[in-house]
């Protein structure tokens, strides 16, 4: 299949950019404006962020050679939870080397098969291959429904242990978790929660996310989070009680067997945390860049689903016209993520920037107005899937 894709010029992945991606990239000689990355902030080129990397590249060196656990703990990384754990309102943090490694990590090291784990059916992979390692009792409940997550605690038995993990911000759908609905399920049932905000982290509440969007901070348990979005790096970080945290170091695999973040990795997504604390404004331009765009496709009468965030999806036919539209795209001058399934129904995801400027969002609308007949179909069937 992939050969196919190859030799008909369809094939969407694994394409090397000629250079660093801010809201353009260099792509096969041509400039393309970036509409696929998750780089909210904008921050991967900021100068301030490339200091920092390279002040730690000289200090400590290319990498520490080994895990935290061991000989790979630097004062950066313990800089670095500080100062995250506070800006999200825990009392501790703990940094591993990926997001991905985070949620399985944390997930895996807190269940055992005597315990429950309730997963919402859009949940990020990552989170629910740590369900799976962990080896408790994997159930789901409809995306984003209270009600069903209801349903789904009350089959549980009373005296096993529950922990109901979802997104902050969907990273398919860009739509943002009810958490105030999930809070009060969790409550009544005795259930812990984990939320992955990696989406929210950067976006909302003046980058704090989506634990503090809805005030409800103190309710949420366990909050992880990814530095390869809005902090322009690579790694991620949980953090909760200092107990949950003590715990974690001494018994998340993920953290103890694989070496840490770089020096100059950890220094970067310090850096642009230091930028986000001081500069909530970016928060806010990104959700305006996002919505700018939102109502120049709806005037063109191109359907974004329930996107609210950066993450605007825009639904496509099938698997061939997604692939095919996703070429007219970036002949076009645009860069998009064809997604198929089995990761989601067939979209273009495409995603926004604190950085990108007006100009370049009209291209971008622009563009997808073009393929406003060839999307119609495909949004109205994404509404009623919705509804449903």
């Amino acid at each position: 299949m992939a050969d196919d894709l190859i030799n008909a010029g369809l094939y969407p992945y694994f394409l090397p950019m000629e250079g660093g991606e801010g809201p353009t990239v260099r792509r096969g000689g041509r400039t393309l404006i970036m509409c696929g990355s998750n780089n909210y902030l904008g921050l991967t080129g900021d100068p301030r962020v490339l200091a920092a990397a390279r002040a730690a590249l000289d200090r400590y060196g290319s990498s520490s050679t080994g895990s935290r656990f061991l000989n790979g703990n630097t004062d950066l990384h313990e800089e670095l939870e500080a100062e995250l754990a506070a800006f999200l309102g825990k009392p501790a943090a703990l940094v591993m080397s990926t997001g991905y490694q985070t949620n399985l990590g944390v997930i895996a090291a807190l269940l055992t098969p005597r315990d429950y784990v309730v997963v919402d059916r859009s949940a990020h992979a990552s989170l629910v291959d740590g369900c799976r390692l962990s080896g408790a009792k994997l159930r789901w409940f409809p995306h984003n429904d209270a009600e069903g997550l209801r349903q789904t605690l009350e089959r549980i038995p009373d005296d096993a242990g529950r922990l109901v993990v979802v997104d902050g911000v969907y990273s398919m759908e860009g739509d943002i978790c009810d958490l105030p609905a999930i809070v009060r399920v969790c409550a009544a049932h005795g259930a812990r929660l984990l939320l992955d905000d990696a989406h929210g982290l950067g976006v909302l509440a003046e980058g704090r996310g989506t634990a503090a969007h809805f005030g409800l901070t103190d309710e949420v348990d366990l909050i992880t989070v990814t530095f390869s979005k809005s902090l322009a790096s690579l790694g991620g970080a949980v953090a909760g009680t200092e107990e949950a945290i003590h715990y974690l170091k001494h018994h998340a695999r993920s953290l103890m067997f694989s070496a840490s973040t770089t020096p100059p990795n950890t220094a970067a997504a310090l850096a642009a945390l230091r930028i986000l604390r001081s500069e909530p404004h970016l928060a806010a331009a990104v959700r305006d860049n996002a919505e700018y765009v939102r109502r120049g496709l709806a005037v063109a009468g191109v359907e974004t689903g329930l996107s609210n965030t950066p993450i605007v999806p825009v639904p496509t036919p099938d698997a061939v016209g997604t692939l095919r539209m996703w070429q007219r795209l970036m002949s076009r001058g645009v860069y998009t993520n064809p997604v198929l399934p089995p990761a989601a129904e067939p979209r273009m995801r495409t995603s926004y920037m604190a950085s990108h400027t007006t100009d370049q969002l009209d291209r971008v609308i622009d563009a997808f107005a073009g393929e406003a007949a060839h999307l119609r179909d495909a949004g109205r069937s994404m509404r009623e899937a919705s509804v449903a």
